[in-house]
């Protein structure tokens, strides 16, 4: 399984109504297909599979390579399975910007039709945008986040971020089912173009920091404000230059407060309170370092095919045709196998067989 980090360049614009309504069509077929054959966890599985998702964009016929694969994807999916819930055995919740926002409304709407306590579900979601927004410091500012889960509980997250700086964005997947903590190694794989410099607070490597900022930030804010005040005078060749206005912001001391008043006991749940952003893990980072000698991982955490063609053009317009061919045909096979999927199966066996007995120099190992 493979579930991580994707880089791609940021491009305007939208898809086309008549490609939009494609999409949905075919994502609908395509994704009853798994569900059919694999159960409904399989889905999150591929969705949280950055090579999948980039080659099902490409399937659906959008740009093989632009941002906007991701909401386009996601909103697509979300469209195909609103209202048919029920008999694609999960749910998506969330989308870009505003609709982002609105996620924990539709995991608890989805909750009370399940008869179901959505809290567990809520808390992955947020903390899922929370690690990457905030533990996960790479210069991306997070514009979209997707919840995909299962009344069983299985979730996956497709959520993106986008740099001003270098114009590009950079896509995070989660998977429920390979998780096992929220502040390490919560990704287990990367594509993506480039490395740089980042703050990983959820590194392996990390682990010291994790500890030791959670133990300042339920001290009282002092001992952390008096360590930055001595920041400007000390060499720190693990990092790039930081100045006092990178990591003390005007609120800096309420939310030290607010830490000391809670004290969290672990890093998961200091990430969890509300207001503790990027500037405060850098403060406690900081500090920490300086009190107890834990640096933070300044490693990156970030580590296609063509059927359809591209709304752009490339590499080929979008054969309107064959798209609508290939939705019928997904829509009769699927109907097809619900009939009965017995006689498919014993059909493709056949097929395999005849395949090797009709080309005498293939063997059925080939």
């Amino acid at each position: 399984m493979r579930t991580g980090f994707a880089h791609l360049p940021l491009h305007g614009g939208r898809a086309p109504a008549w490609l939009f309504g494609r999409m949905v069509r075919l994502s609908r077929e395509i994704v009853g297909h798994v569900v059919a054959e694999h159960g409904s966890p399989e889905i999150l599985r591929r969705l949280s599979d950055p090579f999948w998702f980039q080659a099902f964009g490409c399937v659906l016929g959008f740009d093989w390579h632009s941002s906007g694969v991701t909401t386009t994807v996601c909103g697509a999916v979300k469209e195909a399975v609103r209202g048919n819930e029920r008999d694609f055995g999960f749910y998506a919740a969330g989308g870009k910007g505003a609709t982002s926002r609105r996620t924990p409304a539709e995991i608890a709407a989805a909750g009370e039709r399940l008869s179901r306590d959505p809290s567990e579900l809520a808390y992955a979601s947020r903390m899922a945008a929370k690690v990457d927004s905030a533990a996960v410091q790479d210069g991306y500012q997070l514009y979209h986040h997707a919840f995909f889960f299962t009344p069983a509980g299985d979730w996956a997250v497709v959520q993106q971020g986008m740099s001003d700086a270098n114009g590009m964005a950079r896509r995070y997947h989660w998977l429920s089912e390979s998780l096992k903590s929220f502040v390490e190694e919560p990704h287990e794989a990367v594509c993506c173009d480039a490395r740089t410099d980042a703050w990983n607070f959820v590194a392996e490597e990390s682990a010291g920091v994790r500890v030791s900022a959670a133990a300042l930030a339920r001290e009282k804010p002092e001992t952390t404000l008096e360590a930055l005040r001595t920041l400007p005078l000390l060499d720190l060749p693990r990092h790039h230059e930081v100045r006092e206005q990178d990591v003390s912001g005007r609120y800096l001391p309420k939310i030290l407060l607010k830490t000391y008043e809670s004290a969290p006991p672990d890093f998961e749940r200091l990430l969890g309170l509300p207001g503790v952003g990027p500037k405060t893990l850098r403060a406690l980072a900081l500090a920490s370092e300086l009190v107890y000698g834990t640096p933070v991982s300044m490693r990156d955490p970030a580590r296609f095919s063509f059927a359809h063609g591209g709304k752009d053009g490339h590499p080929f317009p979008v054969d309107r045709e064959a798209y609508d061919r290939t939705i019928s045909v997904l829509r009769h096979a699927l109907d097809r196998s619900r009939a009965d999927r017995s006689d498919k199966v014993g059909a493709l066996k056949r097929l395999a067989e005849f395949a090797v007995d009709a080309d005498p120099l293939r063997t059925p190992t080939s």
